[in-house]
């Protein structure tokens, strides 16, 4: 009989479970973790090229208007230039906004569920409300990137086109409450609306599709209905686009009227104090959706 020859110098460690006993940052924390890397993807941060691409041309295209008004301000010495105005920007840029939200709310929401990583959130000290809510102050926050930004270019454009900067600060500083509660409030609607959209699907194609869907497809719906239908019943239909409530709120918060020559919202006869109280209750809606599909999604 063999005996299987010992190393004399082996040693057997009994390391035991070991207790952690460093700080725990908790839930707060965690949410906050949530919160900053959603708002990184939005941006294609930490990611390939590619990923960048796309959020930077929109969010070019989205800036370029304040850009040359900042520009023409700063370098032409003509006085006072307005090529476009704080309420009508977003009217401008509308289509840049649905692009926008369709290319970055399947990358904030849809990557997780491709890669099924939301049984490691859930397990973690992230609620679903944590998660839901999380993502979807990523992707407003992201959207103030062509909402908020343009519009505070374009203030500094206008007191750059004058004589006298901090003259120019003084006597328009109540313009700043608009332009903030504006971009909030229209980057707050579209995110819930397009984060809502993005969370029913893991696959990346059918959410942008989806929610360019939703964002574009009202408007011509919106028109058809409110320009060739002589019915009051019709002018409701204007509340269907998104992006019409976003100029509603814009003309209500600057306290001016829409255009009467190329407006949908002119044609109705609904004040723009009730377009902005129907783009809270929808965004509030979306956001409580956004919710309920978290509590019940399988993780």
């Amino acid at each position: 009989m063999t005996t299987r020859p010992t190393d004399e110098t082996s040693s057997i460690y009994d390391l035991g479970y070991r207790s952690y006993e460093g700080v725990r940052l908790g839930r707060r924390y965690a949410v906050l973790a949530l919160y900053r890397e959603s708002l990184r993807a939005a941006f294609g941060l930490g990611r390939s090229t590619a990923a960048k691409i796309a959020p930077a041309i929109l969010i070019g295209i989205a800036l370029f208007p304040a850009l040359i008004q900042l520009i023409l301000g700063a370098i032409l010495p003509i006085g006072e230039i307005e090529l476009v105005r704080h309420d009508d920007y977003y009217s401008g840029i509308k289509f840049v906004m649905a692009l926008y939200v369709g290319v970055v709310a399947p990358d904030i929401v849809g990557r997780d569920q491709r890669t099924r990583s939301l049984t490691l959130y859930f397990t973690r000290a992230i609620t679903r409300y944590d998660y839901a809510l999380g993502k979807l102050a990523a992707m407003t926050t992201a959207m103030l990137a062509i909402t908020l930004v343009p519009q505070l270019l374009l203030f500094v454009g206008n007191a750059l086109a004058t004589d006298q900067f901090g003259d120019f600060i003084r006597e328009n500083w109540d313009e700043l409450p608009p332009i903030f509660g504006s971009a909030l409030l229209g980057s707050w609607l579209i995110a819930a609306i397009g984060t809502l959209i993005a969370a029913q699907t893991p696959q990346r194609a059918f959410a942008t599709v989806g929610i360019i869907v939703a964002f574009i497809l009202p408007i011509p719906i919106a028109a058809i209905l409110v320009e060739q239908i002589d019915a009051g019943w019709a002018d409701y239909a204007v509340y269907l686009s998104p992006l019409d409530l976003v100029d509603g709120l814009t003309y209500w918060l600057f306290g001016t009227a829409p255009p009467a020559s190329d407006s949908l919202i002119a044609l109705t006869d609904f004040s723009t104090a009730t377009f902005a109280g129907v783009a809270v209750v929808v965004a509030l809606a979306a956001s409580a959706l956004l919710v309920r599909r978290y509590i019940r999604v399988q993780a």
